[in-house]
């Protein structure tokens, strides 16, 4: 049996209620679940925090999982709020901060790497798709950072696959002209 098929299983039976089953599946997905976090959040340790978050919802919300999709699907669903929620919340605590008349954290743009820097534009650019067409965040998110097939991500949301490209193509072209404009 494979490690996904005994994934698959035991979700099913933490979804029934199996406490043991639970536990072995959070310890099974939790290095899958950190290094999904960390495609969307350059930080290690901001990455952690929404990893924790993520295993937190797995294991509060998993009677919810229906088995109707894959548990893998469901669990890059919740993976990606989570990253996303705690990019948002990381974003809202420095900004509430007062500005140091010297700012001593300040990154150094001379050591600060440009992929870590791409990846919190993206986070933005994914923030004011929201602010204005949150039906294309969904999408472009399970497709092109978690990369998921078009028939996966189509089953999940449950609309066409046709339906379901032409809603990456709009969000890839916001977040495309998001991008240039930043």
């Amino acid at each position: 049996m494979s490690d996904d098929l005994d994934t698959e299983e035991l979700a099913g039976r933490a979804a029934t209620g199996d406490a043991a089953a639970l536990d072995a599946l959070l310890s099974r997905i939790s290095p899958q679940v950190l290094r999904q976090c960390l495609r969307f959040l350059p930080c290690r340790q901001d990455a952690e925090e929404a990893c924790q978050d993520a295993l937190l919802q797995v294991a509060r919300n998993i009677g919810s999982f229906a088995g109707r999709s894959r548990f893998s699907t469901w669990l890059y669903v919740v993976t990606a709020n989570c990253a996303r929620q705690t990019y948002r919340s990381l974003k809202r605590r420095a900004d509430e901060q007062p500005t140091p008349l010297l700012p001593l954290d300040a990154a150094d743009p001379r050591t600060t790497s440009v992929i870590a820097g791409s990846r919190l534009d993206l986070l933005d650019a994914l923030e004011r798709l929201e602010a204005h067409r949150p039906d294309l965040v969904a999408p472009l998110v399970l497709r092109d950072l978690c990369q998921l097939t078009y028939d996966e991500v189509a089953d999940h949301l449950a609309i066409p696959v046709g339906t379901l490209k032409s809603r990456i193509h709009d969000a890839r072209r916001h977040v495309r002209a998001s991008l240039q404009a930043a």
